[in-house]
């Protein structure tokens, strides 16, 4: 090869470092844009039911069933529409009074999200509900997204049964498979690393796996589920998707067979 030659290859790799370096920072800056789509799960506050105050937001959403001894606390998946579950829980869940708050910035919620707010706010919406519910246990559920917030509640309060539905390890590493060219895990600021927190749940566990998840891949809440040494069941669904889950006829038919036990 001749100067000119190296020259020319000097210089294109350096073009080519540019914009890979380029896509990283603009990944960096962007990434709530991509991990959090609140966008069209908007309502207005006269649509919901309770309202519960916190730093910076007020944090709104649906009461289902009220008056039950047990109560469920959901959290919903990215981009979810959480209300959209309320006639389900009510038919599938009749001992339990479901509590379903939007995320903050979604639904009718006010504030910016963020793992660190909304691990802040799941906590204050576990107590906001335990108060409610003196002689009653609380167990939670957690969708996709809301399956990293569930696990950090069940590993900082005392929860008799968490449902996950399409787990994953971290969000750190689900990112990293789908960018598999940039360092996703050192660019993302929210990690929401369920496999340190999930074996801190001392209840019992419930998991919807979905077979053809192109989302959270199986091999994330698989290693998800290596690090849980209690007692656990696994459902698989293995023809389900990501977002069709739940349109699997036995999918609500588990919820009520694995939370209405001892439910009055």
């Amino acid at each position: 090869m001749g100067k000119r030659g190296r020259r020319m290859l000097l210089w294109s790799t350096a073009i080519a470092a540019a914009c890979y370096l380029a896509a990283c920072a603009l990944l960096y800056s962007q990434q709530r844009r991509l991990i959090y789509y609140p966008q069209l799960t908007r309502v207005e506050p006269a649509q919901t039911d309770i309202a519960l105050a916190r730093p910076g937001a007020t944090l709104r959403g649906w009461v289902v069933n009220p008056g039950r001894r047990d109560a469920v606390l959901y959290f919903g998946g990215n981009a979810e529409s959480v209300q959209a579950s309320r006639d389900d829980l009510a038919r599938w869940l009749p001992g339990h009074t479901a509590y379903l708050f939007a995320y903050r910035g979604y639904g009718a919620s006010d504030g910016v999200p963020s793992e660190a707010a909304l691990l802040a706010d799941a906590l204050a919406q576990f107590d906001d509900v335990a108060r409610r519910h003196p002689g009653g246990q609380v167990s939670v559920v957690g969708r996709s997204l809301g399956s990293g917030v569930a696990t950090h509640v069940a590993a900082e309060r005392t929860v008799p049964r968490l449902v996950l539905v399409t787990p994953f390890d971290s969000l750190a590493a689900v990112a990293q498979s789908h960018y598999p060219v940039f360092p996703a895990r050192w660019l993302l600021r929210d990690h929401y690393d369920s496999s340190q927190r999930l074996p801190r749940h001392r209840g019992e566990l419930l998991v919807l796996r979905a077979g053809r998840d192109v989302v959270v891949p199986p091999a994330n809440t698989d290693r998800l589920l290596k690090t849980f040494n209690g007692r656990a069941l696994i459902l698989d669904f293995p023809h389900a998707g990501h977002d069709d889950l739940s349109l699997d006829p036995h999918y609500w038919r588990t919820f009520s067979d694995f939370l209405e036990t001892g439910a009055d």
